[in-house]
């Protein structure tokens, strides 16, 4: 069977894959990550495919309906994001009026949120895959190209059934994640990895997962509520090494990993068994990794001995009632710790800053801004609530009536940036959004962290490309706030 798997056109660089899809300030621009994986298993199973990532490679719709047209798929998988559904949706309907007898699904936590809606407004779509679709996609492929209509009764999957709507039964999660392919194998049989550049890693950079879900409930987070959910299931550490191992051999000129799960720092005895099987295998490749800000000194050091460079890490707010309402299960004096505990380590960090959540006041984001400046990060971000279909977030803004736009593309300005669309009566987003832009300016502007940088560049010479690659997007942003 033949297979397109399409991250479609939108924005001139949008950032699709990322957990809050935007044309970033930064010029960062994400891997097709998820679908990547999916084109992955699909080949495993033996089917043909080809991967377009649209807004990497700059193609519009026209030279993909041309590619659609000569490679006559039977199966399309297009990829989603909120902002861009109905954009996404657009697309979709397209291939299936070039290519009439290809069975087209969406993916991605979107649709997988809001299934039942996406097919409604969605006449050219044959069906949603709900949650992980690695497998569902497989399985339809599969019947499809046995023939016939087997693939309408595949788990996970929602589809037009007359005039309603049909789910069919829920599919179960993968736990067997050694049996992924490599997706650094998928990049590089499909893509170009030198088009693609995340602002706090070295360039050029191989995203991978070490494994999916996690236990968290922060109510915010999209991809644990839509897409992998609350367990986390883990590849084993000689798995996770061998792939390194593979990188290093197989994409010359790459500079870093970055391991995307959600919290890899979670099960602390197995980062440092992972840790210690890098350094037996004598990987040199430098590493980044999603954390939580409680990482105990002693697996901190050992992550820096095993080529670990940068945490990034959601600090989220430095009012302690507001950590508290949004479920993110921390004490403002564990975050401060673990900063200093980083740093000891030789550990840069990130941190991620959010305003407007429950409970927010113009006070507490004035602590918010004064606790970055007080914990140092290397780079910081600072950007208002963007609230997502499936996630907690989203339904109190949609009970408490606050949600104020009137499509899903107004998640976003006209230039791709987020624009929140939680508008409080006491916190309007308005209010919300300037402050983020302050915070911006009064983080990054400093003498004494111009300086720091400065310093950087001269002394870790490795870190140039990266912050002068970054320094020429995010720049003309500051210079315009």
């Amino acid at each position: 069977m033949r297979v397109l798997a399409l991250n479609p056109p939108y924005l001139p660089k949008y950032s699709r894959a990322q957990r809050s899809p935007q044309v970033t300030r930064s010029g960062t621009l994400y891997y097709p990550l998820w679908l990547a994986y999916a084109t992955g298993w699909l080949e495993r199973a033996g089917h043909e495919v080809r991967l377009i990532d649209a807004p990497a490679s700059g193609l519009g719709i026209d030279p993909i309906l041309e590619v659609a047209s000569g490679f006559r798929p039977g199966l399309a998988i297009v990829d989603t994001s909120t902002p861009s559904i109905e954009s996404d949706a657009d697309a979709a309907r397209r291939i299936k009026e070039r290519c009439p007898s290809c069975v087209v699904g969406l993916v991605g936590p979107h649709v997988s949120a809001l299934p039942e809606d996406t097919l409604e407004c969605s006449p050219g779509v044959d069906f949603v895959a709900i949650k992980e679709y690695d497998e569902t996609c497989r399985e339809v492929a599969d019947a499809l190209a046995a023939g016939g209509d087997a693939w309408r009764g595949v788990a996970g999957l929602a589809l037009r059934d007359g005039d309603r709507v049909a789910r069919n039964p829920a599919r179960g999660w993968i736990t067997d994640l050694d049996a992924l392919p490599f997706v650094s194998s998928v990049y590089r049989n499909h893509l170009d990895y030198r088009r693609y550049f995340y602002s706090i890693t070295r360039w050029p950079v191989i995203p991978i997962v070490s494994g999916r879900g996690c236990p968290f409930r922060c109510e915010y987070c999209v991809y644990p509520q839509t897409m992998t959910g609350h367990r986390y299931r883990a590849r084993s550490v000689e798995n996770v090494a061998e792939e390194f191992v593979y990188i290093e051999r197989e994409l010359p000129g790459v500079r870093e990993v970055f391991i995307e799960d959600d919290t890899l720092t979670l099960d602390r005895s197995r980062v440092r068994a992972l840790c210690e099987e890098l350094i037996r295998r004598g990987c040199s490749i430098g590493w980044t990794c999603n954390s939580r800000p409680d990482v105990d000194p002693e697996t901190l050091r050992l992550m820096a001995a095993a080529g670990c460079r940068l945490l990034c890490v959601g600090v989220e707010s430095g009012d302690q009632d507001v950590l508290d309402r949004i479920g993110k299960g921390i004490r403002l004096e564990q975050i401060e710790r673990f900063f200093r505990d980083a740093r000891r380590a030789g550990l840069l960090v990130h941190g991620c800053f959010m305003m407007g959540n429950r409970g927010e006041t113009v006070e507490t984001m004035r602590k918010t801004l004064d606790l970055a400046r007080r914990l140092r990060p290397d780079t910081a971000q600072f950007y208002p609530l963007m609230v997502y279909p499936g996630t907690l977030s989203y339904r109190w803004a949609r009970e408490e009536n606050l949600v104020s736009a009137r499509s899903f593309r107004e998640w976003l300005t006209p230039e791709g940036l987020h624009r929140s669309v939680v508008d409080r009566p006491d916190l309007p987003r308005e209010t919300v959004a300037s402050f983020c832009q302050q915070a911006r300016r009064r983080f990054y502007l400093r003498p004494s962290y111009m300086a720091r940088k400065l310093g950087q560049v001269l002394c870790r010479p490795r870190e140039r490309t990266r912050i002068f690659k970054a320094l020429r997007t995010f720049a003309r942003h500051l210079a315009s706030e």
